[in-house]
């Protein structure tokens, strides 16, 4: 019998860790795929982030390296400078990349490093307990902002894709979601259009992904999946930020 369906190989066939309703197991594999159809796994290097995905080492079907927290782009650019005939790819959560990673990002950025960043916002810190993170929404509840994310005590959310679009050197920025199947398919779009800017060696391409948090929510998966379209994704719109592709044209 012919399969129609099945995991792809540019995963592995270890059983992953998240919990019910969590976005990394859809973007683990919209990568994994992508990694098979663009011929391009065995020369692959990803970067997994320490965070809820921090054995993302043991997902991929591809070379793997785990650097300290939010210093995956720094990391990327050594290897992809070292190692230019490679496709490196840098993983990250919203803590790891917005928090303790905030210059290795935009530094990166700004030199344009020809990498690939796939930065998961979930909007709080999921693996540690639930705080309050960069990208918490206002009046956001989470284990440190028991009442709500105050701006004027806390200040507003890092809108990262907005941020690095004020910079010259990305040459791609979108931001997309995996709440439903359309944002799904948009979201495998996005990330082989990254994949095949580095290479093209175009330059640097991050695409943010709106991802659910359950348990860090304190919310059902459906209610989650909800939660994200109706009000996360108000605060932070869908869409390309940055294509300088279309100036090529």
């Amino acid at each position: 019998m012919k399969m129609i369906f099945g995991r792809p190989l540019g995963l592995t066939e270890t059983l992953q860790r998240y919990c019910p309703g969590c976005g990394h197991g859809i973007v683990h594999r919209i990568i994994g795929e992508l990694l098979v159809k663009l011929d391009i796994r065995e020369r692959t290097i990803g970067i997994a982030p320490v965070g809820c995905s921090v054995f993302a080492d043991e997902y991929f079907n591809c070379d793997m390296i785990q650097p300290p927290h939010g210093r995956g782009p720094a990391i990327a650019t050594g290897l992809k400078r070292t190692r230019p005939e490679c496709i490196v790819f840098s993983y990250q959560g919203d803590g790891d990349l917005a928090a303790m990673g905030t210059a290795e990002i935009i530094h990166a950025a700004a030199r344009s490093e020809n990498i690939t960043v796939i930065f998961i916002n979930n909007a709080i810190f999921g693996m540690t307990g639930g705080q309050m993170a960069p990208t918490t929404l206002p009046g956001m509840k989470s284990t440190t902002s028991v009442k709500g994310r105050d701006i004027g005590k806390q200040g507003f959310p890092i809108k990262v894709c907005e941020m690095l679009a004020s910079l010259d050197g990305p040459y791609y920025l979108e931001r997309c979601a995996v709440d439903t199947p359309r944002n799904v398919i948009r979201t495998e779009k996005a990330l082989k259009t990254a994949f095949a800017n580095q290479i093209s060696n175009k330059g640097f391409s991050m695409v943010e992904i709106l991802s659910m948090c359950p348990t860090g929510w304190g919310q059902t998966p459906v209610q989650a999946k909800k939660w994200l379209g109706e009000v996360m994704a108000e605060y932070y719109p869908l869409g390309v930020f940055r294509d300088l592709s279309k100036e090529e044209k």
